[in-house]
């Protein structure tokens, strides 16, 4: 089989917290949890579900492997999800469907033998209960407006931070429908200009955040393969990061815009 499967572990919880709570009144208690959820609730400081409530499975389906391997590293921190699996094209994502039946999928829309509507018109009619949450860079009406008449229980940018993916897939999980609005300021172009780079250096950045490789760039931007890698050598000493992947999770991490 040529996707590959991940598994996710739960985060344990701090015995601290159990022990500073646990001679106090009840009143004082309830206001130490309001205080220190935003600290315990994991990456995200977005509300938890309850203990002991079964993993939401997910899958993942985009062609990018940078954006992909990042994405199912940041998920995976989260207590009460499972990545179940990954897919490269769009072949995969319907052999995922099928093989592990996750509760929701993420989808991208421009995917190679199959994109994602295609995918969304070839599983309609058949008796899934996985959810479908398109994640994709396109802020295209068009695309939003074909996606969710093919089924699609949400709607995510790629360009939204990864706190509003997360409670995306909680809410569509639930049954409600999400869809996700274009970031506000001072987003990925606000947050380059905040860095040691030059104007050059930004945009290999936030390519190689795109999950582009060095010939994909190059071909952008219309530099030798050796140009990206020696802009690439500056920048990951300027930002003290290691590889390409740090430097993707870097900005998945604090959101921002790119385009596909």
């Amino acid at each position: 089989m040529k996707y590959s499967a991940t598994r996710a572990e739960g985060v344990q919880e701090r015995s601290g917290v159990s022990s500073c709570v646990r001679n106090m009144p009840q009143e004082q208690v309830n206001d130490t949890v309001k205080e220190i959820r935003p600290a315990c609730a994991g990456p995200s400081a977005i509300p938890m579900p309850p203990r002991g409530q079964k993993k939401i499975r997910i899958a993942v389906a985009d062609d990018h492997t940078i954006f992909r391997d990042g994405v199912c590293r940041l998920l995976a921190l989260e207590p009460d999800f499972k990545v179940v699996a990954e897919a490269r094209n769009g072949v995969e994502a319907l052999e995922v469907l099928q093989q592990h039946r996750p509760d929701i999928l993420l989808l991208d829309l421009r995917m190679p033998d199959l994109d994602g509507l295609a995918i969304l018109q070839q599983i309609q009619g058949q008796a899934l209960k996985t959810r479908i949450i398109v994640l994709t860079a396109s802020e295209d009406e068009r695309d939003y407006a074909y996606a969710i008449q093919l089924g699609a229980s949400g709607f995510v940018l790629k360009q939204n931070t990864t706190d509003v993916l997360i409670e995306a897939i909680r809410k569509v999980h639930q049954g409600e429908f999400w869809r996700s609005e274009a970031p506000k300021a001072p987003g990925r172009q606000g947050l380059l200009q905040e860095l040691p780079l030059t104007p050059r250096e930004q945009e290999i950045a936030a390519l190689v955040a795109q999950g582009l490789m060095n010939k994909e760039i190059a071909a952008r931007l219309f530099i030798s393969d050796q140009t990206v890698k020696n802009h690439l050598h500056n920048i990951f000493e300027k930002l003290g990061v290691s590889d390409r992947l740090e430097l993707a999770l870097y900005f998945i991490h604090k959101g921002g815009k790119s385009s596909k």
